[in-house]
Parts: C-alpha cells; sequence; structure tokens
C-alpha cells in the first residue's frame, strides 16, 4: 500500500501543528492532572524484574548505545554494499541536534519523586521524549528499508522488522514506567519522530534531482 504526495503533505502540516499546540500546553501545564494519573496507572505494579526490562527497552536512546547503534548500521549497510542507505542512516544523528534545540525551547522539568516513582534520573529536559522520536525515527526507517531490499534474506528482514516493531511499540510504556517521562512527553516524541521520518523518507525515495517522488509505502 502506498499514500499519494498530497496526503503526506496535509499530514505533515497537521503533524507540525499538533506538535506546536501541544508544546504550547506542556510549557504552561508542566503537570497536567491526565499526565500525573497515567504515570501512577503505569507504575501501579511493578518490580526488581520488570525494571530491568524497561531499563533494557531503553538502552537503545541512552548514550553512548544510541550514537553506536546509528554508527554500527550505517557501517554494516556501507560495508554490504548498501551505501546510500548508509548515508541515509547517519544522517538520523542530526536528530539529536532537533531534540536538544526543542527541549531548551519548550523548557518543560522532568517528572520527580514528588509525583512519580523514579527508576532512572535524567539531565534533560523533559519534553519531547528523545527515546521515542529516535527510536520512532530510527527503527520505523528500519521498517522501511527491510520493505524495500528484497536481495536482503528474508529471515533477517523479518527479525529486523519484529524487533523494531517491538521496541517502537513498547518503548512509550518503558519511558513512562521509568519516571522519565509524562505521556504527552512521549506524544510529542512520537509526533516530531514522525515529522522527522517525513523529510528522510521523502528524499530516500526520490530518485534524483527533479524528479517526482515515489508515494511513500505505508510502515
Amino acid at each position: 500500500m502506498r499514500i499519494k504526495p498530497t496526503f503526506l503533505i496535509i499530514s505533515l502540516i497537521a503533524l507540525i501543528i499538533s506538535f506546536v499546540l501541544l508544546g504550547n500546553f506542556v510549557s504552561h501545564h508542566p503537570v497536567p492532572l491526565f499526565d500525573h494519573k497515567i504515570s501512577l496507572f503505569v507504575q501501579k505494579y511493578h518490580s526488581d524484574p520488570l525494571d530491568k526490562i524497561m531499563l533494557g527497552i531503553s538502552i537503545f536512546g541512552e548514550l553512548p548505545y544510541s550514537l553506536l547503534l546509528v554508527i554500527i548500521i550505517a557501517g554494516l549497510f556501507y560495508v554490504f554494499k548498501y551505501k546510500r542507505e548508509a548515508y541515509f542512516v547517519a544522517s538520523i544523528l542530526l536528530s539529536g541536534l532537533i531534540i536538544l534545540g526543542v527541549k531548551n525551547i519548550i523548557d518543560r522539568p522532568r517528572p520527580t519523586a514528588f509525583y512519580v516513582r523514579l527508576v532512572e534520573i535524567n539531565r534533560f529536559h523533559s519534553f519531547p521524549s528523545g527515546h521515542v522520536l529516535s527510536y520512532f525515527l530510527f527503527f520505523g526507517f528500519m521498517i522501511i528499508l527491510m520493505r524495500e531490499l528484497k536481495d536482503i534474506p528474508k529471515a533477517l528482514r523479518r527479525a529486523v522488522t519484529y524487533f523494531s516493531w517491538f521496541l517502537i511499540l513498547t518503548i512509550a510504556f518503558s519511558r513512562i514506567y521509568l519516571g522519565a517521562h509524562w505521556f504527552s512527553d512521549t506524544v510529542g516524541g512520537f509526533i516530531l519522530g514522525l515529522i522527522c521520518l517525513f523529510p528522510l523518507c521523502y528524499f530516500y525515495f526520490k530518485k534524483k534531482r527533479g524528479q517526482v517522488p515515489e508515494p511513500i509505502p505505508v510502515i
């Protein structure tokens, strides 16, 4: 299934507007009641083994692992003659600058022990979730690549796809469970991740300068 460019442009504009509105809301309401209630619900049942699982899910968003992951995967693509894919994967590192810039602009404080159970302590601002953004951008792009690169062994493509989907679907829960983010932070990370994925896919599917790009496939 493929989506027409016109629909993608409208969707991108809607996502940008949604992100701006959400960012404005949380900057004026750092601890909304619904965020607090969701965190308490998610953290209601906890244990040491579950703590370790949630930390494991989040590990690919922590430095230096997030940096190493992108570099290693880009390197593997390059070594196996997928040079174009390697460059696009490496470009995902630029999202780190985007997330830091937005975090400083919104300036929302992290959840504190007064409100939630803290399993890990974080240094930077809370909105949006950098983990959710990077997971959706990186692993979402990996899913797209696995659908496009048919000459990669099918078993490997399936393994990468399932693993990527698992992390995309669990990262938001993990961040809330660990007390690292509010629910609205994860929503913001998801929206910004989608926004960043748009140009990445646009230029990847654009065969050459001046040519109308192919419709982008649904993940």
